[in-house]
Order: C-alpha cells, then structure tokens, then sequence
C-alpha cells in the first residue's frame, strides 16, 4: 500500500481527525506499511500527508492533525 493510501485508509477507518504520529503507528499495526520494504516511513508519510492536504484528499486541521475533508453537502 502506498503511503497516501495508508494515511486516507486508516483516517476513514478512525472517523476522527489524528496526528500524523498517530497515522503512522496505526498504518504500522495495522499491515498497511511495512518498514522493511519501504524504508523512512516517517519522512515519506509526512510528505504523503502533505501532498494529499495540497489536493484536498485531507485536511490540515492544526499542528500535525489530519482528518478526512466533510463530505459537500450543500446542494
């Protein structure tokens, strides 16, 4: 699973906003990364995070918190 996947997965699966660290050791458990075949984890999700906040996959709520942008529901 690439890095972005990893992060958007385990935000939908927790339903809540999450600090970055916390992606990280979930998408760790959980199986979605694998340190040992995609060495850095730390540095390669933090840019993941980063660009997926530019796209608008997720969204920057503070200081290293990351949730899943609210659904549109205007029209």
């Amino acid at each position: 699973m690439e890095f972005e996947e990893a992060a958007v997965e385990v935000l939908r699966e927790e339903s809540r906003p999450l600090h970055w660290t916390v992606i990280l050791d979930l998408a760790l458990r959980r199986g979605y990364l694998d340190p040992f075949t995609q060495p850095d984890p730390r540095s390669h999700l933090l840019r993941a995070l980063a660009r997926a906040a530019r796209e608008g996959t997720v969204e920057k709520q503070g200081s290293g918190v990351y949730a899943l942008p609210l659904p549109d529901t205007s029209g």
